[in-house]
């Protein structure tokens, strides 16, 4: 099956977004790879566009060869940047980023990026010597695109705006591997930046939940919300957050395959930012096979998950205050030599 670009077209999404005078539903169109390294593993490109047009690709990378398990991503990684002229690429690189920090914080990963108030913002979690139970958010602001970063000023000396916290009434205080996987918004005048923390599961196991810290400045500080803002026995993983007509929206993995299988992902719509209900969640996408065909992918390698390509880290360019391209990252890869990659995918409604 030769893959053609636009050629194969995703299911209407389950869920409705609100329109002025309209319902309308969005649809997804397979673009292709938009971020790859030979001998990298290149994993959740998070898009911004400048004020020249073009569109920055924010990415987490690390070599294939240091951990042959994956596990390169909590151990060895790094942060890229990439740039095209168009949303659907090529995209050029650029070089890295954030560097690990050593004493200060390591593995840089999951990046998210914005454009808010004039500031670039960037926010990826870290870690402390190569262990899961220290992921804690650290969040970088910028003037431009030039990789000048520094930390926010509400944040401490690293950068780090959010950890793991003390105050046994929050919702994640016993949270199995600190906070992780940022998503930032404005909204209603408020800056919500939401996270993920991995909790006990009554009577016993764990649960996969996302809460929210709010902030009345763009750079901090950060107060968390007491209270978990996604139901436990509803998992997901890699929230994105975003705004449109008055509702906040998280697209996410579905973690457990509550609404299909485990390669695709979810819709939620809160109509305050605070509470995401299941009952209103829907189907958002499907693993890559399902837009690619079986056959495209019989001889690849899949570095994570199965060959069906699971397809994670769902981040959104948005154009004039609508979804316009969905970035999503794959462990299946068809071409020798090279690791995970990013594939882009063009949002439509109807």
């Amino acid at each position: 099956m030769k893959i053609q670009k636009f050629a194969i077209v995703a299911i209407l999404l389950g869920i409705c977004l609100s329109c002025t005078n309209k319902t309308k539903k969005m649809k997804l169109t397979y673009v292709g790879v938009a971020a790859e390294q030979e001998g990298m593993h290149v994993w959740g490109s998070s898009p911004v566009m400048d004020k020249e047009g073009k569109v920055h690709l924010y990415a987490a990378q690390w070599p294939t060869s240091t951990q042959t398990n994956f596990s390169g991503w909590f151990k060895d990684c790094e942060i890229g940047h990439y740039v095209s002229d168009s949303p659907e690429g090529p995209f050029k690189y650029l070089g890295v980023a954030v560097h690990d920090r050593d004493s200060l914080f390591n593995s840089p990963h999951n990046p998210t990026i914005n454009y808010i108030d004039g500031k670039y913002v960037l926010c990826f979690i870290v870690n402390e010597n190569s262990k899961l139970t220290t992921q804690r958010i650290v969040m970088y602001v910028a003037d431009d695109l030039n990789d000048n970063w520094r930390p926010a000023k509400g944040a401490e000396a690293d950068g780090t705006v959010i950890r793991k916290p003390q105050d046994s009434t929050i919702w994640n205080y016993n949270a199995k591997l600190g906070v992780s996987n940022p998503s930032l918004i404005k909204y209603k005048g408020q800056y919500l930046l939401y996270h993920k923390s991995v909790i006990p599961k009554q009577p016993k196991g764990s649960a996969y939940t996302y809460g929210v810290s709010v902030a009345n400045k763009l750079e901090g500080p950060y107060i968390p919300y007491p209270e978990k803002i996604t139901p436990p026995k509803m998992q997901l993983e890699d929230a994105y957050a975003f705004t449109m007509n008055d509702s906040v929206y998280l697209m996410s993995r579905d973690f457990v395959g509550s609404l299909g299988s485990r390669g695709g992902g979810l819709l939620w719509q809160s109509a305050d930012g605070f509470h995401f209900d299941s009952k209103s969640t829907k189907r958002a996408y499907e693993d890559l096979e399902h837009y690619v065909g079986k056959a495209h992918l019989e001889n690849a390698t899949a570095y994570r998950g199965k060959k069906d390509g699971h397809l994670e880290r769902a981040q959104i360019l948005s154009i004039q205050n609508k979804p316009a391209y969905l970035y999503l990252a794959t462990g299946v890869q068809v071409k020798p030599g090279y690791g995970s990659s990013s594939h882009v995918f063009k949002i439509s409604f109807e």
